[in-house]
């Protein structure tokens, strides 16, 4: 049973790779061609939660991620409304997560889609990222946890699925109802019917394999567990060949699209994300494919991904092209700290030293 769970994660992570790049090469922005932290980005500027015209589109494959894990869910009877582990604290923690990711300019899966295209600045984050899982791991060990879950109504469970309902028909009627970018990376999309369906088929996979690149690290570090691992490095595999085949891989730091050259704001902005997602119990890709099977909390966690981006781009927190704000940096600093008060907090042994 292990051994063919083992071969669902490979082949979620080879599909989420291919359709990365694949996605990239119909129009999503260089190297982004799925990010969930940009995507939700773009998504919180088409419904004018932000004024950054360069990103601002509902992405299909935000919607098609929620309803592919919510259509397989309901089929296998596995769509299980529960919630009401520490709401608040998982809103703040997806707040910070978000801004993180958006300092370094990606999420897990956009850094893993970026070092398979030679960019160097993204290999600097991963380090971050393993550094920041390692850190949560202690405060699992120490026996942080955010409370037990309850079982919810039904509707609760379905609100996250029917909004992305509504998005989808709102995406597809067009009209004034939605902000589209008309330059910048906002407006280069692959065509929606192709971007749905490939999302709705990884969010089948990833709802049945339990792809999580945060728990291939916390996993390998915390349990010398290396089955959720193979997915993330299959996902770079499938990535690197791909780009290799398109032409697209270049091995280098500096004109690398949408991404910048700090290496420490590439370093501690990802060290927020892999912190943070051991806090939450699931990187944001996992977050999303559990909101589709009724978890209220992920759906807290989300809401709290879409504030953080609004937040992020109101206030000049996300980095650019030519790198991080002040405003960003400060913002870095200050989730790390929110994300160790937490930490300490729940944790069972601190609070009863």
């Amino acid at each position: 049973m292990k051994k063919k769970n083992l071969i669902l994660v490979v082949v979620t992570g080879l599909a989420l790779g291919a359709a990365g790049v694949g996605l990239m090469l119909l129009g999503n922005p260089g190297n982004m061609g799925f990010c969930i932290a940009c995507f939700i980005r773009d998504t919180a500027g088409a419904l004018k939660l932000h004024t950054a015209g360069v990103v601002q589109y509902v992405r299909p494959e935000i919607i098609g991620l929620i309803l592919g894990a919510f259509l397989i869910s309901i089929v296998k009877k596995e769509f299980k409304p529960r919630g009401g582990s520490a709401p608040l604290t998982r809103f703040m923690l997806g707040f910070f997560v978000m801004i993180s990711a958006l300092v370094f300019l990606g999420c897990p899966l956009r850094m893993v889609l970026r070092m398979a295209a030679g960019d160097l600045n993204a290999w600097v984050g991963l380090i971050g990222f393993i550094v920041g899982v390692f850190v949560g791991v202690q405060f699992l060990k120490n026996g942080y946890s955010l409370g037990r879950t309850y079982k919810k109504n039904v509707l609760e469970g379905l609100a996250m699925p029917a909004i992305q309902v509504v998005l989808l028909i709102a995406l597809i009627a067009g009209g004034s109802l939605l902000a589209v970018s008309t330059e910048g990376p906002g407006s280069m999309q692959a065509p929606i019917w192709i971007a749905l369906l490939l999302a709705l088929v990884i969010g089948v996979l990833a709802q049945r394999s339990r792809l999580c690149q945060m728990g291939g690290f916390r996993d390998l570090i915390m349990l010398k567990d290396p089955h959720l691992f193979w997915g993330g490095l299959a996902i770079f595999v499938a990535a690197l060949i791909f780009n290799l085949a398109a032409s697209k891989f270049n091995l280098s730091f500096a004109d690398q699209p949408i991404a910048h050259t700090e290496w420490l704001w590439n370093l501690l902005p990802m060290v927020g994300v892999g912190f943070g997602s051991v806090l939450l119990g699931g990187c944001p890709m996992r977050q999303l494919v559990l909101s589709g099977t009724g978890n209220i909390d992920s759906t807290i966690t989300l809401i709290g991904f879409l504030v953080g981006a609004a937040f992020s781009h109101n206030f000049s927190l996300a980095s650019s092209a030519a790198g991080s704000t002040p405003g960003g940096r400060i913002a870095t600093i200050v989730s790390l700290v929110v994300m160790l008060i937490i930490g300490f907090a729940y944790s069972k042994k601190s609070a009863n030293a």
